[in-house]
C-alpha cells in the first residue's frame, strides 16, 4: 500500500471523477442527444471534466462498446458535429450504476456524518 507523505498533494475529486465520468456522460445523453463540446461544458460546470481532449477518447470507447450511438449534423457555426445519444445497452449500464451509486454514496455519506458526530 502506498504511503502518503505529509504535505503530499492529493486530488481526491480527480481520482473519483475518473471512475464515474463515463456514467455521467451516459446520464447527459440519456434524455437528449448532445455533441462533445456541450458534454464537456456540462461536465465542466459540475467540476468533472474541463477539456475536450479528455472526453473524445471516452466518447469513442462508449461508441465502440455500443453504449452510445452517433449521428452527424451540419452546424451553422463550422464543420458538421457528431451528436451522441444513449442506446438501450447504455441505459442498462446507467441504470445499474445509478443503483450502485445510490448505495455507495449513502454509505460514504453515513460514514462522513458519523465522523462529524464523533462516531456516535
Amino acid at each position: 500500500m502506498p504511503r502518503m507523505v505529509v504535505g503530499e498533494a492529493r486530488k481526491p475529486l480527480t481520482e473519483l471523477s475518473r471512475g464515474v465520468v463515463e456514467h455521467c456522460v451516459l446520464a447527459l445523453v440519456r434524455d437528449d442527444e448532445s455533441y462533445a463540446f456541450e458534454i464537456v461544458h456540462a461536465l465542466g460546470e459540475r467540476g468533472l471534466v474541463t477539456s475536450e481532449g479528455t472526453i473524445y477518447p471516452l466518447l469513442a470507447r462508449l461508441r465502440r462498446d455500443g453504449l452510445v450511438e452517433t449521428t452527424w449534423r451540419e452546424s451553422d457555426a463550422g464543420p458538421p458535429r457528431r451528436y451522441y445519444r444513449i442506446t438501450a445497452a447504455g441505459r442498462h449500464i446507467l441504470d445499474g450504476f445509478t443503483s450502485d451509486w445510490t448505495t455507495f454514496s449513502a454509505a460514504v455519506d453515513s460514514l462522513l456524518a458519523d465522523g462529524e458526530r464523533g462516531g456516535e
